[in-house]
């Protein structure tokens, strides 16, 4: 894996912070009558995580000479988004998963009926925040609409859903390497991308600026998608969070299955130089993304 250089770390910390605190600050109050639906989201989406979207929006927004304050509410939108596909992904009509981020999966403890609303719910609060009054006087009108579009197309039937739809179609079948990353560029790499390209429309970006965030962002999702593929095999339960061994267990081909261990490494190491060097155009400023690059390639969990 390529060398992790640690030299912004509390930068990410400042990112997480203010993405957690802001998470929180969106949350209804609980009410009575929907007390449990609200505990349900509450616990899913501060209940950890990387926040890698959020902080790609945040951070392209920066490079570009944008606002933070106006991309904050569409930093958190994508995060909700992310967070409901996490709930419905666990569900025992799909990968029927009873651990995420090292604890009971929603379901579990809120059942599959409340569960499965807790994913609706977060679905539309993202939208809820990303239109409200204050994130379009913010960000403006154009580049409000503009980000919210690119995030609709990345959810839907051409991003993530159908992403999800091609692993569901997979699951006990011998698949292509081209089928398994279309499968993956659209049920984990759509939201990086469009985060990446949300951050940019939202920071004033041009089109080489966009361009280039695009090609870094399609890099480090596939990057990611194999690294999670390799951890299955190679880590264990505490360290990853999660069940190990679970695409085995359902029979699903991927990177490690098909390129074999060492390949896959190697594909994670040339995806990783790719992403890094997509960001030329951005020059120093670009740092940061640099390392975030190479902190995901070299993850543990």
């Amino acid at each position: 894996m390529p060398a992790v250089i640690k030299v912004s770390n509390f930068h990410q910390k400042e990112y997480v912070a203010l993405i957690d605190h802001q998470l929180n600050e969106y949350l209804p109050e609980e009410d009575l009558m929907q007390a449990d639906l609200i505990n349900a989201m509450r616990y899913s989406l501060l209940g950890g995580g990387k926040r890698i979207r959020p902080i790609l929006l945040l951070e392209f927004c920066n490079i570009c000479g944008g606002d933070e304050a106006a991309a904050l509410p569409f930093a958190c939108a994508i995060e909700m988004i992310h967070t409901y596909s996490l709930i419905h992904d666990d569900l025992p009509c799909m990968d029927n998963d009873d651990m995420r981020r090292g604890r009971a999966s929603n379901h579990k403890v809120f059942g599959e009926d409340t569960a499965l609303l807790a994913g609706d719910s977060l679905l539309t609060m993202a939208f809820e925040t990303m239109l409200s009054e204050e994130a379009v006087q913010l960000a403006g009108a154009q580049r409000a609409a503009k980000a919210a579009g690119i995030l609709a197309a990345a959810a839907g039937t051409h991003g993530m859903v159908g992403g999800q739809m091609i692993d569901l179609m997979s699951e006990g079948r011998s698949i292509s390497f081209e089928t398994l990353k279309t499968m993956d560029e659209h049920k984990t790499g759509a939201l990086i991308v469009a985060a990446a390209k949300m951050g940019c429309v939202l920071g004033g970006a041009d089109d080489r600026q966009l361009e280039a965030a695009e090609k870094y962002a399609k890099a480090i999702g596939l990057a990611f998608q194999i690294v999670d593929d390799i951890l299955d095999v190679t880590s264990d339960t505490e360290t990853l969070g999660k069940p190990v061994g679970s695409d085995s267990e359902n029979d699903k081909c991927t990177y490690v299955t098909i390129m074999g261990l060492d390949d896959a490494k190697k594909a994670v190491d040339n995806l990783t130089e790719a992403a890094v060097s997509a960001l030329e155009c951005f020059g120093h400023s670009a740092e940061y993304l640099e390392q975030f690059a190479k902190e995901l390639a070299s993850r543990k969990n």
